[in-house]
């Protein structure tokens, strides 16, 4: 689980990360929930511009296995998504940190990053679940 360990980002119990940037934010699914849902093979990603609470939908990613649907970690307006990994999803499981990031957005309320777990938290919280 050595990839899981990011201390600088935070994490969802839904398996999703955030890397804050300022006032912007990059998001995109763990190696853990890459890891459940096996080979990816389509990814669907929401517009720029498209705005969000935190909580929604915003993506559904597709394995040989299962359909998932992927979760807002904070409210934001999209400002740009990863078009590569629409082409190629399989990226997702080969660097889910790196080049496999799913969206940027501008941070609407930063207060909801309180809510979120830290690195150390949500490797407590996958070991629970193993």
């Amino acid at each position: 689980m050595s990839s899981e360990n990011r201390e600088h980002l935070k994490y969802t119990p839904e398996h999703e990360w955030i890397e804050v940037q300022d006032d912007t934010a990059i998001i995109g699914i763990t190696q853990y929930a890459q890891e459940a849902l096996g080979d990816l093979v389509y990814i669907e990603l929401p517009e720029v511009g498209q705005e969000f609470a935190s909580g929604d939908q915003f993506a559904v990613v597709e394995s040989v296995k299962a359909a998932s649907e992927v979760y807002m970690p904070i409210t934001g307006e999209i400002l740009d998504t990863n078009n590569d990994i629409e082409e190629t999803p399989e990226v997702l499981n080969t660097s889910p940190f790196d080049d496999g990031w799913l969206i940027k957005v501008r941070i609407s309320n930063p207060a909801e990053l309180k809510e979120l777990m830290s690195c150390e938290d949500y490797t407590a919280y996958v070991e629970g679940l193993e």
